[in-house]
């Protein structure tokens, strides 16, 4: 099969072309497959042709690349065995752990208004990795730790994990063993050859995916440039990175830096300091890279994430729109300032920004569903109905309990309480840790005067979500009017610490101190 294949790629080239400039075509138009049955077949005939495998190993690199500029999911081994941590118990804005809990700036809105994450941070317009989990800490365990909040939401086990999966299939796909026997290289020889050696860096670290023999390579490259090269020492620090040594990581990082400012480098060291739950010195690092580079919108889209998941809800808007009037088509920065305008009671502003992602050719269940929602606020009942209907008929299993619990949502603004709780209902049915939808429920059934059926669906949503405070007011509510002062007073504590400006909270918890003194 392998000899056909090759003189199959063999045949497809054009009488009078030079095989090498045709696996370069095809390699420069994302034909890598091609390209590597070219380069295959032209190292066969003589193995030593270094072009040729060089772009071989360029071809199968780009097969297996994975942009890690961006801040990645943190793994719950990482966390639970993390000994970077510099301070038990930070102050609120600080640390990615402690968010601020409450906006000062006016026109803003404020928890009450906001759904938050597991971790207290507002959620973003956006969906990031990391964006909707907490940190776990020492408190958590290691059976609590991998769960996430709905399903497809838990932590992978390891961070390299998927890596690991990813080189093992690579390694059986490739027919006749793999490409380059790893551990009969001579990495000093390489060293002294600088095209070969970054071509072989990269293959080892994105398609053998191993960190240990590339950063051996970039050591010695790094040694044979007299330790001048930027490029190597951000290698460096890549190695260090995906090995679990983030000191070292951003030692070489802010070295490349200091030789050679590149964005890139900003990047990678604003993640390690992230990582080490720094989110004021990452502050500092993206900052320092947009004033060099001002126009670069990467930058800014760091500066507005670390603004939102501290809970800087103005400051991170205002980073959104300067994205926005650099890149009119960046979706992040449109659907984050949308979002805002939605939660700060402008739904006819969001509605604009939606439409704008709607025009550049976005269609899937979450966007059609915002459209929705901002045609009820916006009182235009008939277009709310038609996008949340759309947005049913998009949706996967994992979106379909949104769905529903946004139809009911819109029913209970239109007082359709019995639409209300069938679509409450459907919502449970496709995700039975749906919290919103169990308080909701509770409050349709307290309606209906159902107290034991109420309770029972309060204390659901308090088991799935302990980070909302809805769920634990309105069970103090509720027993406090059953007369049973102690629960709703313990009840009433746990939605102050989850929401500590609530207003109903502080006044009930005032009337039971008052009830429990007598």
């Amino acid at each position: 099969p392998t000899q056909e294949m090759e003189t199959a790629a063999s045949a497809a080239i054009p009488a009078g072309v030079d095989p090498v400039f045709a696996a370069l075509h095809r390699f420069n138009r994302g034909q890598y497959d091609a390209c590597i049955s070219l380069c295959t077949a032209l190292l066969g005939e003589n193995p030593y042709d270094q072009a040729v495998w060089c772009l071989k190993c360029r071809a199968m690199t780009m097969q297996a690349f994975i942009d890690d500029l961006d801040f990645e999911e943190e793994a719950t081994a990482d966390a639970l065995l993390d000994e970077n941590a510099t301070a038990a118990l930070p102050r609120p804005g600080t640390s990615l752990t402690r968010p601020m809990t409450q906006s000062n700036a006016p026109g803003q809105p404020g928890l009450g208004m906001r759904p938050v994450s597991a971790s207290g941070r507002p959620l973003s317009g956006f969906a990031r990795p990391g964006t909707g989990s907490a940190r776990p800490d020492s408190r958590v365990g290691l059976s609590g730790a991998p769960a996430g909040i709905r399903p497809g939401t838990s932590r992978p086990m390891t961070a390299l994990g998927r890596l690991v999966r990813l080189g093992t299939a690579s390694l059986v796909a490739a027919a006749g063993g793999p490409f380059i026997n790893v551990d009969r290289l001579d990495l000093r020889k390489y060293a002294q050859r600088p095209a070969l050696s970054r071509a072989l860096f990269e293959y080892l670290l994105y398609f053998e995916h191993s960190p240990k023999k590339a950063l051996e390579l970039a050591a010695h490259c790094t040694a044979a440039a007299g330790y001048e090269d930027w490029w190597w020492k951000e290698r460096l620090g890549k190695c260090y990175y995906q090995l679990g040594l983030y000191r070292e990581a951003e030692r070489q990082y802010a070295a490349s830096v200091k030789t050679q400012p590149m964005v890139a480098s900003y990047l990678q060291l604003a993640n390690v300091s992230l990582r080490l739950d720094q989110p004021k010195a990452a502050l500092l690092i993206y900052k320092q890279g947009a004033e060099r580079y001002p126009h670069d919108t990467a930058l800014l889209l760091g500066v507005a994430r670390v603004h939102e998941a501290l809970g800087e809800l103005p400051l991170a808007v205002e980073s959104y729109k300067r994205v926005a009037g650099m890149d009119p088509s960046n979706v992040e920065a449109i659907a984050c300032i949308a979002a805002n305008h939605f939660y700060s009671g402008q739904p006819e502003l969001a509605l604009r920004f939606y439409r704008r992602l709607l025009q550049m050719g976005i269609r899937n269940t979450e966007l059609w569903c915002n459209l929705g929602l901002c045609c009820f606020h916006s009182s235009q009942y008939d277009m709310a109905l038609s996008c949340l209907e759309r947005a049913l008929f998009l949706a996967s299993d994992d979106a379909m309990a949104d769905v529903w619990y946004n139809i009911g949502q819109v029913a209970i603004g239109i007082g359709d309480l019995g639409l209300a709780y069938q679509a409450l209902k459907v919502a449970i049915s496709a995700d039975s840790n749906h919290a919103e939808a169990y308080t909701n429920l509770g409050v349709l059934e307290l309606r209906k005067g159902n107290v034991e059926a109420a309770r029972a669906n309060f204390r659901t949503a308090q088991t799935h979500a302990p980070q909302m405070y809805e769920p634990f007011y309105n069970g103090a509510l509720l027993a406090y009017n059953l007369g049973e002062f102690q629960e709703a007073f313990e009840l009433a504590q746990k939605a102050r610490d989850a929401f500590p400006d609530h207003t109903d909270t502080l006044e009930l918890l005032g009337q039971l101190n008052q009830q429990l003194r007598l």
